[in-house]
């Protein structure tokens, strides 16, 4: 292809309503000579209120009621844009009926059901900006990501495998580049080998974007958001945060490990091994700058703070107070592992170990059940994980007043303290 290929993806906040739909055709008008693969996530707050509908599917009648207030917030939007658009509201109509059929499904395999319903938003979201984009005149073409991105049967967090992945990109999607300037495709979502629906796991439309540059070779690839880049802590927690205005891939790594939240975790590395420079801008003002995550170079950062919420302390000691041997914490992570309860600090004496996990969908008590035969347990719940790298010695001590510090760990340039009693903090945090 004659022209670079760029990837831009675009969250669920500026494609909530008609406005900001609007807004993203706007953006994307300045670029229409361009070669791009536009990732987008599902409108708003759709992803949320579609884990609704699954929820309530033991309850269909209720589900269906959720299911159409989902239907009937797309048909707005659609109205506002383009009044009767009866073609289009066919085309979202059958997205609907896969979510009805969807709730048909053995309620008991609730991962498969949830990844059959949830992913729906997505593909919603993207056939209104496609028509969107198709009756401003440009050149573009819609496609479906499950179609691309292949993965194994680890539902709601699904592995990609990646040499199908990388296979259709080369023969379905950069030939749909080469005819077309835009082509507009779902965050979030593939499919397993036998075409069930799989998701990436929340907020997993970076990485989506990630693995499409990846396959694409893309120039560059940007998210698209509404702060104006990457910030050195939470603006709706902290006063006075600043921007950064370059990040090496190695900093934006570890800020996105430890929790920071503007951009998916496994986002940089398939980036980074293709030196693939990031872009991390805002839609409500695209003219200014962002920030430029790319190059390994070292440079001088000010703190960065991020924090966890809906955290907890799982405390663990053998029944017969026995040590804590490497035999024992195999087996620990096993169980974590079986209940994907990712481990975000830990720490061990001889008769004890503790582990800092989040806590998601009663998943600790069932984590703590399955080894109730071999271990005693303590859960510490309703914490907060703090994590600041570059620390001072001023802003430690003032992130821990008035709160009891169960954990504290320290390593090179970062700090992490697990807390309880966190209340927003109004501070400079540089």
């Amino acid at each position: 292809m004659s022209k670079e290929i760029s990837v831009f993806k675009f969250g669920g906040a500026s494609v909530k309503d008609s406005a900001a739909i609007n807004n993203v055709i706007e953006i994307l008008r300045s670029h229409k000579e361009k070669k791009i693969l536009i990732v987008v996530s599902a409108m708003g707050k759709t992803t949320n209120k579609m884990e609704k509908v699954v929820n309530s599917i033991k309850d269909k009648d209720q589900a269906l009621i959720y299911l159409q207030e989902v239907k009937e917030a797309h048909a707005i939007v659609v109205e506002e844009l383009f009044g009767e658009a009866d073609d289009l509201n066919e085309i979202l109509n059958d997205i609907f009926v896969e979510a009805e059929w969807a709730l048909d499904e053995d309620p008991s395999q609730y991962d498969f059901v949830y990844d059959q319903i949830v992913g729906i938003g997505e593909l919603a979201s993207t056939r209104i900006l496609n028509y969107g984009l198709e009756k401003a005149g440009f050149s573009n073409a819609w496609l479906d990501a499950r179609d691309i991105i292949k993965t194994d049967e680890l539902y709601r967090e699904s592995t990609v495998i990646w040499d199908k992945t990388l296979s259709n990109i080369q023969s379905k999607v950069k030939p749909l580049l080469a005819k077309k300037n835009f082509v507009v495709t779902q965050g979030f979502i593939g499919s397993t080998l036998d075409n069930n629906t799989t998701t990436l796991g929340r907020e997993g439309s970076d990485y989506s974007a990630a693995i499409f540059s990846y396959g694409l070779d893309a120039s560059s690839m940007t998210i698209w958001k509404d702060v104006p880049g990457v910030l050195t802590a939470d603006p709706k927690k902290f006063n006075n945060v600043s921007k950064l205005n370059r990040l090496a891939y190695r900093e934006a790594i570890e800020m996105t490990y430890y929790g920071a939240k503007v951009i998916h975790p496994k986002t940089i590395k398939p980036l980074q091994n293709k030196s693939i420079p990031l872009h991390v801008k805002s839609f409500l003002e695209p003219e200014e700058e962002g920030t430029l995550i790319a190059s390994e170079i070292e440079e001088k950062y000010p703190p960065i703070v991020s924090i966890e919420d809906k955290q907890s302390i799982v405390y663990i000691s053998t029944l017969d107070f026995s040590f804590v041997a490497e035999h024992h914490l195999g087996y620990l992570f096993k169980e974590l592992a079986k209940f994907r309860l990712p481990v975000n600090m830990m720490q061990n004496t001889a008769i004890s170990f503790a582990v800092c996990v989040t806590d998601k969908e009663n998943r600790i008590d069932d984590f703590c059940k399955s080894i109730e035969s071999d271990f005693k347990t303590t859960v510490d719940k309703d914490l907060e994980l703090i994590t600041i790298r570059h620390y001072q010695k001023n802003l430690i001590e003032s992130l821990k007043k008035g709160k009891i510090i169960l954990l504290e760990q320290r390593i090179k340039n970062t700090v992490q303290l697990v807390v309880k009693g966190f209340k927003m903090m109004e501070r400079i945090t540089k």
